[in-house]
């Protein structure tokens, strides 16, 4: 019988005994990868000027060469009492590896972004986690 393992970027089903030993080794390596979640509040929220600004910024921004993979998102219209709303946009990231991220810190594409976009919002909270255990 096959194990059947349930992810949950994308509720995709997946046999993993089926799997070849290169697509398990991505998984492996999935596992051991930096997210870095930014969550910006626009200084006029609402503003659909600096909304499309700031995603246009955002996917220039995406050109850093050690993202592995990126999403612009935007709150769901979820209501639980449990799930924050208090943002406009949100950028995750994923990197391979710690010193990924250190350097996607210190590029030049992200420190452009940073000085020419900050007068855009009024908060930015990040949040950065690696595998557990």
């Amino acid at each position: 019988m096959h194990t059947i393992l349930k992810t949950l970027a994308g509720g995709l089903l997946i046999a993993a005994s089926t799997l070849p030993a290169q697509a398990r080794q991505s998984g492996a390596i999935a596992e051991r990868r930096f997210i870095h979640h930014v969550f910006f509040t626009l200084k006029r929220p609402g503003n659909i000027e600096d909304r499309a600004k700031l995603i246009a910024a955002l996917k220039k921004l995406a050109a850093t060469p050690t993202i592995r993979s990126y999403q612009i998102g935007q709150h769901a219209g979820t209501t639980r009492d449990v799930v924050q709303r208090g943002y406009d946009l949100s950028w995750t990231l994923t990197f391979d590896s710690p010193a990924d991220q250190e350097a996607y810190q210190d590029h030049p594409i992200h420190l452009d972004f940073v000085r020419d976009n900050a007068a855009l919002w009024s908060k930015v909270v990040v949040f950065d986690t690696v595998p557990a255990g």
